[in-house]
């Protein structure tokens, strides 16, 4: 374990500090938003990778800001998932940083609504850097209660991007949000409470070594769990999730879908395989898949019956986020550093293919006016690229191989079937089909060409509409063939999991 101090901390606070700076620069230079909105996106992927380098050559990492070592200081830590989110956020958000240009660009040049569109690209620059600040921050940080400031400053970020289209149903699905995110706060806050009269430290390492059983502990992680099941927004607390991202703006909904509900959901996952492994129980674990399949086929009845596509897209969110759960009661038939794959191949496809499909519905609006369903006849003529782009995406949240989610869910079947938990197969199974038919729903739409239909010059879209998606949809698919390198990144440093799963 390799400590730094006051040596070389920069390349640990860098993915903090560089958004940060570039979201105050853009309230101060308005005309310059996208360039520097750029330029911290383009160096947060850089800073990353090399931290990436950093953790496969000398392990994992620490590093104390300004040289205090717990429990006085707050500590920044680098492992294996932690970089990989890292890295999914980075690549997701150099993605979003160029379609959102694109986007605004095309709404601006609608000189009937240009001004509005203007005030909106003004806002969204520095509030989705303070965001990407937030989930940079919530991935390092190695103390309970600065994540606690993370949390807040992601809630709050994406409360206020939930709200820039200025609609009424934004406006009122934005306070809802925002509502839930502070109660979930809230809730985390008071847990971290317990955990401190209880435990007297703040530091994720130090509280791993003496949490153990007590009142005082199982209340703190019941009100840190349900704090972070409210923002993760995991069936029945799922209420507030698809009409946030529904409404809002096509990039904001990418934002939401594809990063957001990952990081409280990484939190909560750490929590229980990590922190209060040693108090978790059997039935705890089972509650939790329970939970998952529930969310597995409610969203996924619920995105079938849509006639809208993003909202049909927001509820595929609600389905897919049930597969996470499902690994906490097959858990215990795994090996520690396999729970963090599964865990983190779901992850990865759900964000690449979720904001393709994100990106994809919101061309398609731009493109026809509309996003409903029934009346998307023509458009793979009109936009080949963006129709390809949701297709793939559809077959990364199928489970087909070679994408990152067939072997996440090959690795669950396995699990289920050697522990002789056959239920788990055919919820498995059954999403999966499910998945398919409302994927398959939307592209027999797309392949729909009326008789009297033309294309029309200068229907087609910015590049910048078109290509995000494309290359996050085939990063989808394609995360099967790099599994090797994703397992190696997974295997650097102490995950802190129980090496045979949990007791």
């Amino acid at each position: 374990m390799i400590f730094f101090e006051a040596d070389t901390p920069a390349w640990m606070i860098a993915p903090v500090i560089l958004p940060l700076i570039a979201g105050l620069l853009c309230f101060l230079f308005n005309r310059k938003t996208f360039i520097i909105a750029l330029a911290a996106t383009l160096l947060n992927f850089v800073v990353v990778c090399f931290l990436i380098y950093q953790l496969l050559v000398f392990g994992s990492m620490r590093c104390y800001i300004g040289g205090w070592r717990p429990p006085l200081g707050i500590t920044l830590r680098t492992d294996g998932p932690a970089l990989l989110m890292l890295l999914m956020t980075a690549v997701t958000g150099l993605a979003v940083t160029l379609y959102a240009r694109g986007y605004f660009s095309h709404r601006i040049s609608n000189p009937l609504r240009a001004g509005r569109h203007q005030r909106q690209q003004r806002y969204f620059w520095p509030l989705w850097l303070l965001l990407l600040t937030g989930l940079n921050g919530l991935f390092l940080s190695n103390d309970i209660f600065n994540l606690y400031v993370t949390l807040e400053l992601i809630g709050i970020s994406a409360a206020s991007l939930a709200a820039l289209s200025g609609k009424p149903a934004s406006q009122r699905a934005s306070f809802r949000y925002l509502l839930i995110s502070l109660l979930g706060s809230l809730t985390y806050l008071l847990g971290v409470v317990f955990l401190y009269r209880t435990c007297g430290v703040l530091d994720l390492d130090m509280l791993q070594n003496l949490a153990g059983n007590g009142a005082g502990i199982s209340t703190a992680l019941a009100l840190l769990t349900a704090g972070l099941l409210l923002k993760t927004a995991l069936v029945p607390l799922h209420f507030w999730l698809p009409p946030a991202h529904a409404n809002a703006l096509a990039p904001v909904s990418v934002i939401l879908s594809a990063l957001v509900v990952k990081g409280s959901f990484y939190l909560l996952f750490r929590f229980w395989f990590e922190i209060f492994a040693p108090i978790v129980t059997l039935p705890a674990l089972n509650f939790m898949g329970i939970l998952g399949a529930v969310a597995v086929f409610w969203g996924a009845v619920q995105a079938m019956r849509q006639h809208r596509l993003k909202l049909m897209v927001a509820y595929s969110t609600v389905s897919q986020l049930g597969y996470l759960f499902i690994a906490f009661p097959l858990s215990r038939a795994v090996e520690g550093v396999q729970v963090w794959s599964i865990v983190i191949f779901l992850a990865l496809t759900h964000a690449f293919a979720k904001s393709a499909m994100f990106m994809a519905a919101g061309s398609v609006y731009l493109h026809l006016g509309h996003d409903r369903i029934k009346d998307l006849e023509g458009v793979r003529s009109s936009l080949p690229i963006t129709v390809f782009a949701y297709g793939i995406a559809g077959v990364s949240l199928m489970g087909l191989p070679p994408s990152g989610a067939f072997i996440a869910k090959w690795m669950l079947l396995n699990s289920a079937l050697t522990s002789s938990q056959w239920w788990w197969v055919l919820v498995i199974i059954s999403g999966s089909l499910l998945a398919m038919i409302y994927v398959f729903r939307v592209m027999s739409r797309f392949f729909v060409i009326p008789k009297e239909y033309t294309l029309k010059k200068g229907e087609a879209l910015s590049p910048l509409l078109e290509w995000p998606a494309l290359i996050l949809a085939v990063i989808s698919l394609s995360l099967g063939l790099l599994a090797p390198w994703i397992l190696h990144v997974l295997s650097q440093g102490n995950t802190g999991i129980f090496p045979g799963g949990l007791p």
